[in-house]
């Protein structure tokens, strides 16, 4: 049988495994032979096929028809197609899932390639004397990861693959012939996401929307310091597809002094810089937190297509960290402001406040809404579960936007107090005579391409009230 030539670059979906791709090449043949373009990215891509970046390219060579191999999962994502000859193609769902046990077979020749996602069995049978199999991966073959395969026997019944000459009759290795029946094979799992920053309010609430999991792993900082390379060496970066970063230097004030200007950057900027670089090395997705300082606060919508204008240390730090993540090909930048969780923060301290019996002044000319970390934490788990278009997004709690002097009186209320108990101030009057950073005083955010990702976040106040009676 020849090569088929003249098709259309076509990529056809697996409906019995999920992410597996059947992809028909276009082969140019004449009469000295044929060509063909085995991989090019932008073109499939553009078909359909996953940006899944290989590294290592391998050939077997198979010298006589009916040589056997598999059946074989393995940690990374494959792209296998035919150099020379046939093959009769099987790959059975080996990862832990609905379509665990789920199998398909197709002949591939020189004008067929198929993308085969981590976890999934692959096995073949060559057709032809003198096949060349062919296969491009996303990770370097090490005898470390080889220990991370999952296998499944070649003649297991309830795959019961229809192999074109009897597996007695073909050519095996002895391993191949040894490996378990698929009611003794353990499913691989999914690779790990690893939230860093998980001792601060974000982290708790990711630990939170996670609880249960077991592929999410938990570091503080004192476990991972951003910015500091050697714990980079620690992680085996293989077992990860996604990173979240939650930790960040926060100290608005202390930022603007030298010894804050220092830290600030080393955690904002160094740090993240580490991360990126390091997400981009190994292919992982990389969620990171940001500011509404990065702007000066002059508009009274803040979109995503918004130029940075950070006004102070702290917001040009975290601008800097935006610049450095977007260089990463697969992120959510989220973009947040007013963030209230566990431990300390504005509304837990007007809540001892209104319990003492103190009458405050509260800045009430900087606008915008308030963000609570268990709402934050459900937006970020539903970019990672949804997956929409990678980029930024703006992420806070919906409703009207308003003031903090606005949410002290709401605070005031709930506690028994009366909202007049409240003061209003300007910022340049709360803040006379004091060594502070500069605020932006319009920090709302525009929330529509979230909630078009199909995640709308509650109204402030509604969060606010929940927040509040549960305290």
């Amino acid at each position: 049988m020849g090569v088929e030539f003249s098709k259309q670059l076509r990529a056809d979906p697996v409906a019995a495994i999920p992410g597996m791709v059947v992809v028909h090449l276009p082969v140019h043949g004449d009469n000295r032979g044929w060509f063909k373009e085995n991989w090019q990215r932008e073109k499939m891509i553009a078909a359909g096929l996953p940006d899944f970046a290989p590294v290592q390219n391998n050939i077997s060579f198979n010298a006589t028809a009916g040589t056997t191999r598999g059946i074989h999962a393995e940690p990374w994502d494959k792209y296998v197609s035919v150099a020379t000859g046939r093959i009769f193609g099987a790959w059975v769902d080996l990862r832990e899932g609905p379509s665990f046990g789920n199998s398909f077979t197709v002949e591939l020749d020189s004008s067929t390639a198929v993308f085969v996602p981590r976890g999934v069995g692959n096995a073949f049978q060559t057709l032809e004397d003198g096949t060349a199999y062919t296969y491009l991966v996303n990770d370097h073959w090490s005898a470390e990861a080889q220990s991370q395969y999952t296998f499944l026997n070649l003649a297991d019944e309830t795959a019961a693959i229809e192999w074109p000459i009897s597996l007695a009759d073909a050519e095996l290795s002895d391993k191949d012939r040894q490996h378990p029946r698929l009611e003794d094979v353990v499913p691989m799992g999914p690779r790990r996401t690893l939230v860093l920053g998980a001792a601060g309010q974000l982290g708790l609430a990711l630990r939170e929307a996670y609880a249960g999991v077991e592929h999410v792993d938990f570091a503080s900082r004192s476990g991972f310091d951003l910015a500091n390379p050697e714990h980079y060496a620690g992680v085996n970066w293989r077992d990860y597809d996604t990173v979240i970063n939650a930790g960040a230097y926060t100290k608005v004030d202390e930022a603007e002094t030298p010894d804050g200007r220092k830290e600030a950057w080393a955690a904002n900027v160094t740090g993240v810089a580490l991360l990126a670089k390091t997400c981009i090395r190994h292919g992982l997705t990389l969620v990171h937190v940001s500011s509404d300082y990065v702007f000066d606060g002059t508009e009274a919508l803040h979109t995503e297509e918004e130029p940075v204008s950070p006004l102070g240390v702290y917001g040009q730090t975290k601008a800097a960290g935006e610049a450095v993540v977007s260089t990463v090909p697969r992120h959510y930048i989220v973009r947040t402001s007013w963030v209230i969780g566990e431990g300390n923060n504005f509304v837990s301290t007007m809540q001892t406040l209104a319990a003492r019996g103190i009458t405050p002044s509260v800045v009430n000319d900087q606008i915008g809404r308030l963000t609570f970390t268990n709402d934050l934490a459900a937006g970020i788990k539903h970019l990672l579960d949804a997956r929409p278009e990678y980029g930024l997004y703006n992420l806070s709690n919906g409703g009207e936007p308003e003031s903090w002097a606005d949410i002290a009186r709401l605070v005031y209320q709930h506690a028994g107090r009366l909202a007049e108990d409240v003061a209003g101030v300007t910022t340049a009057v709360y803040f006379r005579g004091k060594e502070t950073a500069q605020r932006p005083l319009n920090s709302t955010l525009d929330l529509t391409k979230i909630i078009d990702a199909g995640f709308t976040p509650a109204p402030q106040r509604e969060a606010l009230r929940l927040y509040l009676d549960a305290r």
